[in-house]
């Protein structure tokens, strides 16, 4: 995993909003009163990624990029709202670190000429068992 630009995670912070919401699991009666459920929105547009990052972030999020621009992570993992609140922050962060992980470009192989005669050789054996296939004959 390659690490996140810090330019990136700050701006990623800064337009970061929050809302708590009632989270179902572990907690008893308490999770029916209390809102210890996080959901994070994040413009990704406010980023100003790189296109090549950016395409990456689009296939990496999935359905969590709503088709307005922002990735909608939503944590209930725990029963307090601040572990709750650096879960979806570590997970948000984790993904744009991903995004920012571009392939390496795969490097051209090349082919002897004792490996290319090789592999006709094996092309023309495959032909010859192929074409005895055919409907058998009664003379």
């Amino acid at each position: 995993m390659a690490d996140l630009p810090p330019e990136v995670a700050e701006r990623a912070l800064a337009s970061l909003r929050e809302s708590f919401i009632t989270a179902a699991g572990p907690g008893g009666q308490n999770v029916n009163k209390v809102a210890t459920a996080v959901q994070l929105r994040l413009n990704v547009y406010a980023l100003r990624l790189d296109p090549l990052v950016f395409a990456r972030l689009r296939t990496l999020a999935g359905s969590k990029l709503t088709l307005g621009g922002e990735i909608v992570f939503t944590a209930r993992r725990f029963r307090t709202q601040d572990a709750n609140r650096s879960d979806a922050r570590e997970r948000l962060l984790a993904l744009l670190a991903d995004a920012h992980d571009l392939p390496q470009k795969r490097g051209k192989t090349r082919l002897n000429r004792v490996g290319k005669v090789q592999r006709l050789a094996g092309k023309k054996i495959r032909g010859a068992v192929k074409a005895g296939r055919g409907k058998v004959q009664l003379d």
